[in-house]
């Protein structure tokens, strides 16, 4: 339904990550499953997370005798490191400290070291085929024997971005050296910070705790939730994140953070 609501195309969906199996992060799964199959999905779908959800998965669709229409391929996660490596991005996985087994995820974007200046490709009749090398930072050498160096040709290309998600996680400082840098870093934050002892003996975090992991791993900006249900107002998670680290804003369903 949420989906829906806001205009988000369930064939753009390729792959989705799970962090763990309490039911607010993956109870909604296999009515998305079902769903695609009813409207006639035929391209194949990843679905990323602990290894119980592939067997949790399987039981629902047997027990509702119940069959998908397109390829479904489910990856367990076993250890921190890489687990997509695509053409434009990579995805990696890393232990977060939760109750039960919960990952978190970073999304790198791929880019080339080197834009091409088209025009000036063009007016070398530098062919296609060498852009790619180019992009590298390779000179291209006319018939000739003539050298246009890859400085005329190219400029520098803006670094990838990245994203994180840390899940459900009490204050873990170990976290800050695995997302180190990133552009855009997701951080709950259960509890406002005078229930630090709740939020630690239930593996939360507080607003102040998640503000310090963005600092000390020098993200670009921060964005905190999984907000208790005790709070009718979110204001002060804002105020009291801020107070540490800056660039803080609220995840409220709907809105878009642009990287």
């Amino acid at each position: 339904m949420q989906l829906d609501f806001y205009k988000i195309r369930r064939s753009r969906i390729k792959h989705i990550f799970i962090s763990h199996l309490h039911g607010d992060h993956y109870f909604g799964l296999i009515g998305l499953l079902t769903s695609m199959g009813l409207l006639g999905r035929e391209t194949e779908l990843h679905i990323y997370g602990p290894a119980l959800l592939k067997n949790i998965i399987e039981l629902q669709l047997n027990a509702a005798s119940a069959q998908l229409n397109y390829p479904v391929h489910f990856h367990a996660n076993s250890a921190d490191g890489l687990i997509i490596d695509e053409e434009k991005f990579t995805v990696s996985c890393f232990h977060v400290q939760h109750r039960i087994e919960c990952w978190g995820y970073i999304f790198r974007e791929k880019k080339v070291p080197r834009k091409i200046i088209k025009e000036n490709v063009v007016r070398y009749n530098i062919p296609a085929t060498f852009y790619k090398r180019l992009q590298l930072g390779e000179d291209y050498m006319q018939k000739n024997g003539n050298i246009i160096l890859n400085e005329e040709v190219t400029i520098a290309n803006s670094p990838g971005r990245s994203y994180a998600y840390c899940a459900d996680t009490i204050y873990d400082t170990s976290i800050p050296e695995k997302v180190k840098n990133c552009d855009l870093l997701y951080h709950e934050s259960t509890y406002l910070h005078d229930l630090a002892e709740r939020a630690a003996s239930r593996f939360h975090s507080t607003s102040k705790q998640a503000a310090n992991i963005a600092k000390a791993a020098e993200v670009k900006r921060l964005v905190i939730g999984h907000f208790s249900s005790k709070y009718e107002l979110l204001d002060e998670f804002l105020t009291e994140a801020r107070e540490e680290f800056d660039n803080t804003d609220l995840a409220i369903e709907g809105v878009t953070f642009l990287i």
